[in-house]
């Protein structure tokens, strides 16, 4: 039977770049990584039409993703508090992501296939970082955070396991904290990249492997890790000195979700290493979606669609900035969430939940 063979993650072929960035060190060093890109100069990352943008894009959605890389300098360094999955959300080093789940928010910003920004003034971010982490002092009150370190969370807005093979910006960060002792890092991911395993990150860096039910996972996380693949590395980074965590995220409802994560879970407490339990914590997010990226999926990805527009099961908020969300009826996400943590303690008695909503 002849199969396609699968599409890499990274098959860089032009990378759009800013001038000030190709000047820096930074900047130098992702070319080198591509020797057979176009450079194409463009005046800003965030202006992009063949990239972003333009609605014509978007059954190009993956090969984009695939093949286009961003070169810019990050402009304003702000460390902002969390409070939820991290007590501060650090300046990110990338933006965007090469995997493609139909859910992410990420996109929302630039729009449609939003490839990795890679930022190239690392020098500035990790200064700045290193002055706020000095500015808190040492931390002297617990929270659902951490119990003793100021938690930054490095990757809000990509996937920092992609992003460390496309430069060094991850591990300079994570270098930073290896050396901080009244602080680590942390950053969510959805791939398994075992060159992070050589790091030695000492603790300092708590990495969340998000995990859905595969059958989910199939429709909806496009080009991550299979999910079995991401359980069974948490014991390999809990040996090599990272902290580890899951991300139950999101949490979609299907007629058989119960039933779906029950085993999920089961599948957990069988895989993991007594070490591994003795530092579990998770996060439990249950799916908020978006109008316009609803409208965007449904040229390139309608099936994911059934699963996440559910309007008999969902009510509208709009946020903040005018977007309108759509999120489970708030009549139900009580119970919801309730019968959720019922399952991780049936199922994983070992797993702390900080926090879920």
């Amino acid at each position: 039977m002849n199969t396609r063979p699968e599409r890499p993650l990274l098959d860089v072929r032009r990378i759009y770049a800013e001038a000030a960035a190709l000047d820096l060190p930074r900047g130098q060093d992702v070319v080198v990584r591509w020797p057979d890109a176009e450079i194409v100069p463009v005046a800003s990352h965030w202006n992009i039409p063949e990239v972003h943008g333009d609605e014509r894009n978007v059954r190009r959605w993956v090969r984009i993703k695939t093949e286009a890389l961003v070169l810019g300098v990050k402009k304003s360094l702000v460390t902002r508090p969390n409070g939820r999955s991290a007590d501060f959300i650090a300046p990110s080093t990338a933006n965007g992501c090469a995997m493609a789940c139909a859910y992410c928010y990420v996109p929302r910003r630039k729009g449609y296939s939003n490839p990795v920004t890679v930022f190239a003034n690392i020098e500035q971010i990790t200064k700045h970082v290193a002055r706020n982490i000095a500015k808190q002092g040492p931390k002297t009150e617990p929270n659902q955070c951490d119990p003793d370190a100021w938690v930054y969370d490095i990757g809000e807005n990509s996937d920092c396991s992609v992003d460390a093979q496309l430069s060094e910006n991850v591990r300079d960060l994570c270098d930073l904290f290896r050396m901080s002792p009244t602080a680590k890092a942390s950053f969510a991911t959805k791939y398994v990249n075992r060159d992070l395993l050589d790091w030695d990150p000492m603790g300092r860096t708590r990495i969340r492997f998000s995990l859905m039910p595969q059958e989910t996972a199939k429709v909806t996380d496009i080009r991550t890790s299979p999910v079995a693949e991401r359980i069974a590395a948490v014991n390999d980074f809990v040996d090599a000195g990272y902290e580890v965590h899951l991300n139950f995220s999101p949490v979609i409802l299907t007629p058989t979700w119960e039933s779906d994560w029950a085993d999920l879970l089961r599948q957990v407490d069988d895989v993991l290493s007594p070490a591994a339990k003795a530092q579990l914590a998770a996060e439990v997010i249950f799916l908020t979606h978006n109008q316009g990226l609803h409208e965007v999926n449904l040229g390139w990805h309608p099936k994911a669609e059934d699963l996440l527009w559910r309007p008999d099961l969902q009510e509208q908020k709009v946020s903040q900035n005018g977007a309108v969300n759509v999120r489970y009826r708030a009549a139900t996400k009580g119970q919801l969430v309730e019968r959720f943590r019922e399952l991780v303690a049936e199922h994983v008695p070992s797993c702390r939940i900080r926090y879920a909503f």
